[in-house]
């Protein structure tokens, strides 16, 4: 069997980190078993859903190395799912139903009241034909739902409502479809809702791997009815823990918390997104790996955690740190280009900066510093003063190495006797104007004698 997922968000928001999590695991899962990956935007929706929208969740999935095999719009399938409509209802298991909401709400209230369940009733099942009439007669259009079956095949057994399967990441799941209402398929104008598209569309595609989140389980009991009523074997379900922000709220397109978007736009990088979102809530250690490739030999869906997990944005930037101090010049090459850092330093300029780095963006100051000198000079005192004074008229003359920070330290140690942090803060102060930084004897060959002399306070 070709392994085959898709991830179907609906393009109604940019997507956030909670839904980059399901592509992530879906993408992870095809790369492991050799499989295809289906982007597919479940745009049922017509008022809410957006163009927009879908081309910045493809553009943030491209940014995070996702490339799908195909893309599709369920916008553009309805005669697919109306022939589905049309099975369903000659199979008589998707039935009229006439009550507006105020009607089904007052019946649920009843039922609350009698101690039973506020599920659907199945009234409109007993409707007669000349009650029908009278509620289109009235002008009323029907919504039609889906009747939940039983799974009873052996008549001396008891009637049996549960679905099982099992799950991918929770291993052993039921779901008791008597707890539940007839779910709605199609509205009254004849819009669909997400549950059958979702069904009749895997089934076409041939999706042999459905990785959600768990805010589905219920939805999927109903839906494995829904595939065994098309006449279809339900794929292989996964549900993975969902993300919170760290107060416990969860994740939403609409308000744009944690965004893949804003998460780009300050500077993270894809790879620190990508391993925090998939690790995070697995028995894995939460470390950066350093391409989906990596990251696929750490992902076990089996080993994801059963409770919601928070999503810190701060583990972004220690992660964001490892990428930059592990990143080679020739990876970071054309992006400090674009930055303007570029020519003969620009490598030996990256070495020496990316461990103190928490963006790549962040290279930009220090290359200032490096060219320019510090941007906000220091205030030192008069002992310092003098200290620096002193210490620049023993600067070496040229030719520099990689050595001239040693002997330069080395004279002015002889010279004034101060040593440890007394001798090296207030130099790295006047050449950079910042308490901590890059090495300097990485910096100072890069500086030049000429560069040096002229931050001499």
């Amino acid at each position: 069997m070709t392994v085959t997922v898709r991830f179907a968000p609906s393009p109604t928001g940019r997507i956030h980190i909670g839904n980059a999590r399901t592509a992530l695991f879906n993408w992870l899962f095809a790369m492991n078993n050799k499989g295809r990956f289906i982007q597919r935007f479940d745009d049922t929706d017509i008022a809410r859903s957006k163009q927009e929208y879908a081309d910045s969740i493809l553009y943030d999935l491209h940014w995070l190395g996702i490339f799908p095999d195909v893309t599709e719009y369920q916008s553009r399938r309805f005669e697919i799912y109306d022939a589905a409509v049309e099975r369903l209802k000659a199979a008589r298991v998707l039935y009229a139903c006439y009550e507006t909401p105020e009607e089904l709400d007052l019946r649920r209230k009843v039922r609350r009241t009698r101690g039973l369940p506020p599920v659907y009733g199945r009234e409109a099942l007993t409707l007669t034909p000349e009650q029908v009439a009278e509620y289109q007669s009235d002008g009323r259009k029907p919504h039609w739902r889906f009747l939940l079956p039983n799974f009873t095949s052996d008549p001396l057994q008891p009637e049996r409502t549960d679905v099982l399967w099992n799950d991918l990441v929770r291993g052993e799941e039921t779901v008791d479809l008597a707890s539940l209402s007839d779910p709605i398929l199609v509205r009254e104008d004849g819009t669909y809702l997400y549950t059958l598209p979702s069904v009749v569309d895997d089934i076409e595609m041939g999706v042999s791997h459905v990785i959600r989140g768990d805010d589905h389980v219920t939805n999927t009991g109903v839906q494995i009815a829904i595939f065994k009523a098309l006449g279809a074997e339900p794929p292989v379900f996964g549900h993975h823990n969902l993300l919170t922000t760290t107060t416990g709220e969860g994740l939403s397109k609409r308000t744009g918390a944690l965004s893949i978007e804003s998460l780009r736009e300050d500077g993270i990088e894809p790879m620190a997104v990508a391993s925090l979102a998939v690790l995070v809530g697995t028995s894995e250690n939460v470390t950066a790996a350093h391409d989906l490739n990596e990251l696929a030999g750490h992902f076990d869906p089996a080993a994801t955690s059963k409770s919601a997990s928070k999503f810190d944005p701060d583990e972004l930037l220690v992660l964001n740190r490892a990428l930059m101090h592990q990143m080679s010049f020739e990876e970071a090459r054309d992006r400090l280009m674009v930055l303007g850092i570029s020519g003969d330093k620009a490598e030996p300029f990256w070495l020496a900066v990316r461990g103190n780095l928490d963006r790549l963006s962040d290279a930009v100051a220090w290359w200032r510093i490096l060219n320019e000198g510090p941007q906000e000079p220091a205030e030192f005192s008069g002992e310092d003063r003098d200290f620096l004074h002193q210490a620049f008229e023993l600067l070496p003359e040229e030719p520099w190495n990689g050595t001239v920070w040693k002997d330069w330290t080395g004279k002015i140690r002889e010279a004034t006797g101060r040593k440890g942090k007394p001798l090296f803060m207030p130099l790295r102060l006047a050449l950079t104007g910042r308490t901590s930084g890059p090495e300097l004897s990485d910096l100072l060959p890069l500086m030049g004698r000429e560069g040096t002399l002229a931050r001499r306070p």
